[in-house]
């Protein structure tokens, strides 16, 4: 069996590497950087500093240029940096050019988000699929990133006539992807089974970027314990609750956030884990209103949605941390009169281009908790009575 190790480890110094092209911006790039950092705490590095360089495109040997690469180089030999992280994908000869000069480890932004999958992983599900997406990154790279791979099955036979080492390689690499389809075929098989027989119940499903607090929300609505922290992708595997609100009983899912540049090859693995999603009722859209770029993380969530074919269903916007903004965005000899205009101000705008759905809450103060209770059990009662009139009487 090839295994594919962790390419983190605790307590890494590392640096970040971004280009700027011409359809991006200094900001944009700076914003994209900052998650960058953020995904390499999570998987346990230590950012010591970032470069940028602008390019029209990105150099085909090296990503960055010679001179960049060079200044890159200077700066990790005095320094005790063992990781080097790229902010776009890199081929395999790429990767290979690079370590080449710098003579340390040199990652791209999908393997960062892979090994930080890997290690969240806890589900067989879950482990499955990212050992797919693993295999799957894997395969275009082999030539620049592995020399060769162990084998397990060799000897007379198992080569075939004028095959190379790459060959065989790529086809070891190719029987694995196969093998863990097949298996992950059978454990959706098992999932679709499970809820099948959940029975006739609303299903609401949480959705949105990583680290905006779903899981602490699904703490507070279901009472149970779901493991919550400030990292990216604290929760990989979809936790379902039965949840009841005055004698009305329905199903609330926690699922795996959207990030941007998320690899494709990890959102085909997991589309399986986001059937919740495609089959839910209603989602509620989860925001971080406190971080500065939330609008863009809305559009990211909704792009996902759209390629899920999960972007027409009842949704309700749940701009969570209203405790983060305000701290962020009042000064506190600001008047009391003029905060609440701001504030007034901020939930009409939302309200329009929602058609009124939307709540505001901070999760961790449990503020405007019943509104958003009283939310959700409207929408539930509101399609108990459309699809099953028969249990409307019961409930009520």
């Amino acid at each position: 069996m090839i295994e594919k190790k962790q390419v983190v480890q605790k307590e890494e110094k590392a640096v970040i590497v971004g280009v700027i092209t011409k359809d991006q911006t200094d900001r944009q790039v700076q914003e994209f950087l900052d998650e960058l950092v953020f995904l390499a705490e999570t998987a346990g590095a230590t950012t010591l500093k970032r470069f940028t360089q602008k390019l029209s495109h990105p150099d085909r040997a090296t990503f960055v240029g010679k001179g960049k690469l060079e200044e890159i180089h200077q700066y990790i030999a005095s320094r005790d940096v063992s990781l080097v992280i790229f902010d776009d994908e890199l081929t395999g000869s790429q990767i290979a050019n690079i370590e080449k000069v710098l003579k340390v480890k040199t990652i791209d932004r999908s393997d960062l988000i892979l090994d930080i999958f890997a290690r969240r992983a806890r589900t067989a599900q879950a482990k499955v699929q990212v050992e797919l997406a693993q295999y799957q990154y894997i395969l275009p790279r082999l030539r620049g990133m592995w020399s060769h791979l162990e084998r397990q099955g060799g000897g007379i036979g198992s080569r075939g006539p004028g095959e190379t080492e790459i060959e065989t390689d790529r086809r070891i690499v190719k029987d694995k992807i196969a093998l863990l389809r097949k298996r992950l075929a059978e454990i959706d098989k098992q999932s679709l089974t499970q809820r099948k027989e959940r029975g006739e119940f609303i299903r609401v499903a949480l959705v949105g970027y990583t680290n905006v607090g779903k899981s602490t929300i699904m703490n507070m609505l279901s009472k149970s314990e779901v493991f919550a922290e400030n990292k990216l992708f604290a929760t990989l595997d979809t936790t379902t609750r039965k949840v009841v609100f005055e004698q009305t009983p329905f199903l609330l899912s926690d699922t795996v956030g959207f990030i941007r540049k998320l690899p494709h090859h990890l959102v085909e693995s997991f589309k399986s884990t986001l059937d919740e999603v495609r089959e839910s009722d209603i989602l509620l859209h989860v925001v971080d209103i406190s971080h500065p770029q939330y609008e863009e993380q809305i559009e990211v969530v909704n792009r996902t949605l759209q390629e899920l074919k999960a972007f027409d269903k009842p949704t309700i916007m749940v701009f969570n941390k209203m405790d983060l903004y305000e701290a962020n965005t009042f000064d506190k000899w600001l008047e009391e009169d003029i905060k609440k205009d701001i504030l007034q101000s901020l939930k009409q705008n939302w309200d329009t281009k929602t058609n009124g759905n939307t709540v505001f809450i901070a999760a961790l103060e449990r503020r405007n908790v019943e509104e958003l209770r009283k939310t959700i059990m409207d929408k539930v009662a509101q399609l108990y009575r459309e699809r099953y009139p028969y249990k409307t009487e019961f409930f009520y």
